[in-house]
């Protein structure tokens, strides 16, 4: 029996994670799963705090937005202190590394996110499909063979194994720093 999960996906605008969020609604729909997301972000669009928000459930979905989240990624300290007021002391929260995380919030989680997909993957812009492969650890909401078929349908034509690679990577951090 699949738990309802309300994700929070954060960084700053430019890094990916709305496309991430895309993604991961897209791959539980695939599934059959009820799903909706939805995205904010600051008025400077690339570089302010940005959100992309999912709610995914076997169960109808009442209400449209994440009120209580289950599980919250950033990648930065501006959208780690923006986002973290309403999370419950369950919450699973993977942060980047290099953050400086000086308050107690759920279920802690430091992975290097950032750093893998500079130094491993090549490309620090991959660094969205790499917390997307933790999330996915993390959840089990969806399946990792229909995220990567989600992932096919939603990045640049040639980057496909650039994107997978990186989400691959990040399921096995995830696997590395988990529980």
């Amino acid at each position: 029996m699949m738990k309802r999960w309300e994700l929070r996906l954060s960084g700053s605008g430019g890094q990916g994670l709305i496309l991430a969020g895309i993604i991961l609604a897209s791959a539980a729909t695939k599934e059959g799963k009820n799903v909706i997301q939805t995205q904010s972000y600051g008025p400077e669009a690339r570089g302010g705090a940005s959100k992309s928000e999912v709610i995914i459930s076997d169960e109808e979905i009442d209400y449209p937005e994440v009120t209580t989240p289950n599980f919250l990624l950033t990648l930065t300290e501006e959208a780690f202190n923006k986002y973290t007021t309403d999370i419950s002391e369950e919450c699973k929260v993977l942060v980047d590394s290099q953050l400086e995380i000086d308050k107690a919030c759920g279920e802690l989680h430091q992975i290097p996110f950032l750093k893998t997909a500079e130094t491993e993957i090549g490309k620090k812009i991959v660094a969205n499909m790499v917390a997307l492969g933790a999330t996915v650890y993390f959840t089990q909401a969806v399946s990792k063979s229909t995220t990567k078929e989600a992932i096919s349908n939603y990045v640049p034509k040639g980057t496909e194994e650039l994107n997978w690679k990186a989400f691959e990577r990040g399921y096995e951090l995830a696997e590395e720093y988990g529980d």
